[in-house]
C-alpha cells in the first residue's frame, strides 16, 4: 500500500511539473516556459509583468515576447527601442542582448541583425557595411532609424559560427541595433518582421 501511494504521489508530481502556466494577458505560456515555480519548468523562466510576457536577459534587461511557436521551441522578442533623435539602443548601457551561457535558450540562426553608429574597425569584419547594406534602408525609411542616418552601419545574418548568446553593442563600437526574423531576399521593408528569434533546448 505504501508503495502504491508513493508511486501515485510521484506520478502526480511529474504530471503537475508538466502543467503549462496560465495565460499572461492574451498570450499562452506553453510548457516548458515558466512564469513561476508552480508551473512549467523553472529553468525556462519568463516573466509576466502587468499582463505582458517578457524575457529577462542575463544582465537584467526585459524584452517583450511578441510570439511563441512551441512546435519548434522558439519565440520572438522585440528588439530594443532606439529612442527618437538618438542612435543608441535602449539596452546599450548593459552591452546589448546577453543570454546566460548555461541557460536552455540561445539566439537562432534566423536573425538578420543591423548595427548602427559603428567604428571603422568593423570594416575588418565580414559584415556587409556597403552603401546597399540593409541598414541603409532602415535609416532612410523607418523613423526609429532616422537618428542613425549618416553613421557607419552594417548588417549580418547571425549564423551558427557566431556566439549564440549575445548581440553586442557598446560605446566606441556599434551603439544601436535592430533585427529582422526570417528575412527573404527581395523583401520590401514594409514586410520586415522585426524581432529577435530565440530557441530553447527541450527538457531532458
Amino acid at each position: 500500500m505504501v508503495l502504491v501511494i508513493l508511486v501515485f504521489f510521484t506520478l502526480v508530481t511529474y504530471v503537475s511539473a508538466l502543467d503549462a502556466c496560465p495565460k499572461c494577458g492574451s498570450m499562452e505560456v506553453p510548457y516548458p516556459l515558466s512564469t513561476d515555480d508552480t508551473c512549467g519548468d523553472p529553468r525556462y523562466r519568463v516573466l509576466c509583468n502587468n499582463d505582458i510576457l517578457q524575457f529577462e536577459s542575463a544582465v537584467g534587461f526585459h524584452y517583450k515576447i511578441i510570439s511563441i511557436n512551441p512546435s519548434v521551441n522558439k519565440f520572438v522578442i522585440s528588439p530594443p527601442l532606439i529612442p527618437k533623435n538618438t542612435c543608441y539602443a535602449s539596452d546599450l548601457s548593459l552591452g546589448g542582448l546577453k543570454l546566460d551561457d548555461n541557460s536552455p535558450f540561445n539566439i537562432s540562426t534566423h536573425n538578420t541583425v543591423m548595427l548602427f553608429n559603428c567604428t571603422e574597425n568593423i570594416l575588418l569584419s565580414p559584415l556587409n557595411c556597403s552603401s546597399n547594406s540593409l541598414c541603409r534602408h532602415f535609416e532612410e525609411k523607418v523613423e526609429e532609424g532616422s537618428g542613425c542616418r549618416g553613421t557607419l552601419c552594417c548588417h549580418f545574418l547571425k549564423d551558427s559560427a557566431m556566439t549564440q548568446h549575445r548581440i553586442r553593442v557598446r560605446v566606441g563600437g556599434g551603439t544601436a541595433y535592430t533585427s529582422v526574423v526570417d528575412m527573404k531576399s527581395g523583401d520590401d521593408i514594409d514586410a520586415w518582421n522585426y524581432g529577435i528569434e530565440l530557441q530553447w533546448m527541450p527538457p531532458n
